[in-house]
Parts: structure tokens; sequence; C-alpha cells
């Protein structure tokens, strides 16, 4: 009866965001898309010098489809709740963690107000430090602690340009304004968003936070955290289109993030880090595309790369606790044989990701490459970019080749155990979505149908590109050393620690700024904060009342005393004047 008890909390919340998602996708389709325009519903809250808060939620095909993705992908995470948390003793805390989440994602997605996006904004924050510590011991700490820290710096620099926003006397976000501090304005929206999404500098808190559960790590890293920045500058594009300096910049940090997050991927040995910096490499491949100017096909990328990464994200999940919570690369192989159906789905969402063709992620990653080639980008970044496309065939083949179809250097096989009925249910779910959510996107969204294509060379070097990555992929797997040391000798701890971003973005966070953060505890909030304010406030006003007792004393000595001084000031006064 017990167990029934906490498997309610995660079956309840998986049919209720089920429904929902049903119900949007219904809707967004038959009612927003048929008539092909966008609602905006606006509460005043407060009028005040010719400015006024308001709750503004817009209704589009966007944020619709957007809300509709979370909740799927959120269902099924619920369901595979089930199965893996099976051993937590808190399980509605969880669970209400989880629904805290979406509910805070759903927030930012509806809100188009700059300062009302703040409680969604804040909400994901706070709700995401929770989970990331919710094993309670010191790595998952450090880990929330610098998620923490990193989500707070974006915090402050949109809170900063709200400031500036109130010279335009209008916080919402959904057309363009120009006018004083408008590149500044902008300039701290997209800096702010890169510290949600993990772009460089602040890419050291994406694979530090894989101390999460993992139910956790394929809603966070899929869906919803990661995705907050990239939908935030999509939402503001109409601003920032306005600054091209701000786009240039956007395009180049999104290209190096994209290289560097593929780079260190083809290094590391960890399995569920792997797909973290996977998601950070297509993180940035989003926000170069936002800022060589498609943000519709970012946004479509978004929606697809969701949906197979989070496939991804319980596949490995799903292997993990079938092996006792082996999730090293090096042990794990012949899961095939072990685990055929996880396997097989994550051959699927891997093969999603390089963007096999008639896969979801064929569809936008074709997309972005051809608007790659048509659009103004310069011939470094488009170099670079195809890099990363390459780079994303060979994570994705190391993926399979180390985990799926290796050798296995693990225990035994009786320490195997068998999918139960509800993660097996969550994986068709999202398998589904991974092979058609793709062509469904592309059939009812008119802004991503009809694309202009690029011409034969443009095709061919795509092509080369992909079977360049897939022939790296396979030399590097069957002579790993050697072709290493040859290709990149030096360069491979460079190479493998996310070109020290680590040191840059995470010991700068956690070590110098909680060091400066303790001096000024002790010595402005517990010294001079103290003497200029509470404690120097309360001495004086005791000092105060002391005399005024020793004054209203009632002896005649006093009484003479004061009528003394009283006289030596009056005369002193009178003398001056």
């Amino acid at each position: 009866m017990k167990n029934k008890k906490k498997l309610s909390a995660p079956l309840l919340c998986s049919v209720f965001l089920f429904s929902i998602a049903l119900f949007l996708w219904v809707f967004g389709v038959h009612v927003v898309g048929s008539v092909e325009k966008s609602y905006m519903v606006e509460w005043q809250i407060l009028g005040m010098c010719g400015t006024d808060w308001s709750l503004p939620i817009i209704v589009d095909y966007i944020s619709v489809i957007f809300s509709c993705f979370v909740c799927l992908i959120s269902g099924s995470v619920s369901l595979f709740s089930v199965s893996y948390m099976e051993k937590e003793v808190f399980m509605r805390r969880f669970m209400l963690l989880i629904m805290a989440f979406v509910g805070s994602m759903n927030l930012l997605i509806f809100i188009p107000s700059l300062i009302t996006i703040l409680l969604g904004w804040d909400g994901l924050g706070i709700v995401s430090f929770a989970l990331v510590i919710y094993y309670q011991n010191k790595k998952s700490l450090a880990a929330g602690m610098l998620t923490v820290l990193a989500n707070r710096i974006g915090d402050a620099l949109l809170i900063l340009s709200i400031c500036f926003l109130i010279n335009w006397g209008e916080w919402r976000i959904g057309y363009g304004m120009t006018g004083s501090f408008s590149l500044l304005i902008c300039f701290l929206v997209v800096v702010g968003a890169m510290t949600k999404s993990a772009q460089i500098p602040f890419s050291a808190w994406l694979p530090a936070a894989m101390a999460a559960p993992t139910p956790v790590s394929a809603l966070v890293h899929s869906s919803t955290l990661v995705t907050a920045g990239v939908y935030l500058i999509i939402r503001f594009y109409s601003t920032l289109i306005e600054t091209q300096e701000v786009t240039s910049f956007l395009s180049k940090i999104g290209a190096l993030t994209l290289l560097m997050a593929g780079l260190s991927a083809c290094f590391e040995v960890d399995l569920k880090k792997i797909i973290a910096l996977s998601t950070l490499s297509q993180l940035g491949l989003m926000m170069f595309t936002v800022g060589i100017g498609f943000p519709v096909i970012a946004v479509f990328h978004l929606f697809t790369h969701a949906l197979f990464k989070a496939l991804l994200f319980l596949c490995a999940g799903s292997i993990i606790h079938s092996t006792l919570d082996s999730q090293d690369g090096r042990i794990l192989g012949n899961l095939n044989y072990l685990l055929p159906f996880s396997s097989g789905c994550l051959v699927l969402s891997s093969v999603a990701l390089c963007g096999m063709p008639f896969l979801s992620g064929f569809y936008s990653k074709d997309l972005i490459l051809e608007g790659t080639f048509s659009g103004f980008s310069g011939s470094l970044e488009v170099f670079v970019v195809l890099v990363g496309a390459g780079l994303s065939l060979v994570y994705s083949l190391r993926i399979l080749l180390m985990g799926v179809f290796g050798q296995h250097f693990g225990s035994g096989l009786f320490t195997y155990g068998v999918e139960s009925g509800y993660v097996v249910t969550s994986i068709v779910i999202l398998s589904i979505g991974a092979t058609m959510g793709g062509w469904l996107l592309q059939s009812v969204w008119v802004g991503v149908n009809g694309f202009s294509l690029v011409g034969v060379f443009g095709k061919m070097v795509i092509g080369v590109v992909t079977v360049f990555g897939l022939l790296y992929g396979f030399v590097n797997f069957f002579s790993k050393e050697t072709f290493k040391k040859s290709l990149f000798g030096g360069l491979s701890r460079f190479l493998s620690s996310m070109w020290f971003m680590n040191l840059i973005s995470g010991s700068f966070l956690a070590g110098i700024g909680l060091k400066y953060g303790k001096l000024m505890h002790l010595h402005l909030d517990l010294g001079w904060m103290e003497v200029l304010g509470g404690q120097g406030v309360f001495g004086v006003l005791e000092g105060g009342i002391d005399l005024s007792y020793f004054v209203q004393s009632g002896s005649l000595l006093v009484y003479t005393r004061v009528f003394l001084v009283l006289l030596v000031f009056f005369l002193v006064g009178m003398s001056f004047s």
C-alpha cells in the first residue's frame, strides 16, 4: 500500500502533463495555426508616473508548441521516474520540484514582458539549484553552487537591462524598440541569456550539473533550463536586429561554443557528460543561427533537439539504472545484447542527433546549414560551423561504439536489470517524437516549410562534412591512443578540459566569488555596515536615552549644570550673530 502511495504522485503528474500536451498540440495546430494569428491578453497590475506594470500573456505558434513539448517531455520524465526513483523516500517532494520547474518554464514561455519574465527566470534558477543538490553530497552541492552562481549573473544583468528600459517606458519584448541605451540593453540581455544557456565563458556549470538525478538531467538539459536563454533571445530578436554589433557577437560566441563543446565531447569518457556536452554544442549552434539572422530556424531546431535529446538522456538513464549506476564509457559495452530495447533507442536518438535523413534532427540541421551558406556570415564562421557539424557525428558515433557496440569490461550478467514497463512507455513516447517530430512540425508550421534551398555545391560540402565526421569517428575508435597523439599531441589536455572553462568560469565563480563574498560578509555586513547601520544606530539611541534619563534625574546639581551649558551655547550664538 505504501508503494502504491509513492507511485501515485508521478503517475498522476505524468497523466496530467500528457493531457495538457495533447490539448496544446490540438489547440496550437487547429486554432492558432489555422488563422495564422497571435493573441495577447494583458492585465494591468500597477500604473505609476506614466509607466504601466502589466502581466501580458502571448499565445502564438512558438509559445504553444514549445509549451506542448515541455509538457510532453516532462510527462515522459515523470513516468520514467516511477522506475528510476523507486527507492526514493520523498517521492512527492521530488515530483513537486519537477512540477514547479515545469510551471516556471511555462511562465517564461508565455510572458513577453522583461519585468514579469523574472518570475519564471528566477523560478528556474531556484528550482534547478534544489534539483541539482538533490542527492545532498559534496559533489552535488559544488555543482549546485556553480549552477546557481552562474544563473545569478544572468539575473543581475536582466535586472540592469530592466533599469535601463525605464527610459523607454515599456517592458514588453515582442516588437522592436529604438532609443537611448538600445545597444547597452541588447548587450545585457544577450549576455544574461548566455549565462542560462552556458555559452562561453559560462560553460562550466552545464557538465557539472550532471550530478543531478538522470530524470532531472533529461528535463533540465533538453527542453527547459538551458533553452531558456535561447528562447529569450528569440523573443527579443526584433530589437536585437537593430543592433548588428550584438548579433555579430552572438554568432561568434555561438560558433566558438559549438566547436569547444564538440571537441570536448570527443575526449570525455563519462556517458552523461558526453550527452551534456552534445547539448552545449547544439545550444551554440542555435545561438549561431540566431546571430546570422534565422530565429525561426533556431526555434525549430530547439524543438526537434528537445525531443531527441530527452530520449538520449532517458536511454542513458535506463542503461545506468540497469547496470548498477555504471556510467563510465570505458567499462560499458555489448549493451545491444544485454539491454536491447534501451540500446536500440539510444542508437535511434544518436542517429537523430547526427541528422539522419527523415528523422527529427535532419529537418532542422539541414535548414541551419543551408541558412549558413545563404546568409551573410563570414567564411571563418562557416568553417567553424561545418567542423562543429562534423564533430556532432563524431561524438554521436562515439557514444554508440563505446557504450553499445564496444567490448564490455564491467561485471557479470547477474548485475543487469530489465527495463520496467514505465521506462519502456516513456522511451516509446519520446521515440515517436524523435522519429516524426521534425516532419510533423515542418508540415504544420508555415515558417519553416518551403525554405529556399542552396545549390549543388552547398549540398556537396554538407555531404563531405558528414562523411569526414563518420570516417574520423571510426578511425578514432579503432586506433584511439595512436591517432590522438599523432593528431593532437599536447593539445589533448586543453581540448578535453573544455578549453579550461572550468578555471575561467567555474573557479572564478565558485572560488574567487565565494571567497570575496565571505570577506564582504565579514567586513561589510558584520563590520562597517553594523557600525554605521543597525548596531551603530542602536548605540547612539542608547546613549541619547541615557542622557535623557540623566537630565531628568531630579537633582538640583544636574539642573544647574544643564542651565550653565545652555547659557554658554546661547552666549556663543549671540556673539556670532
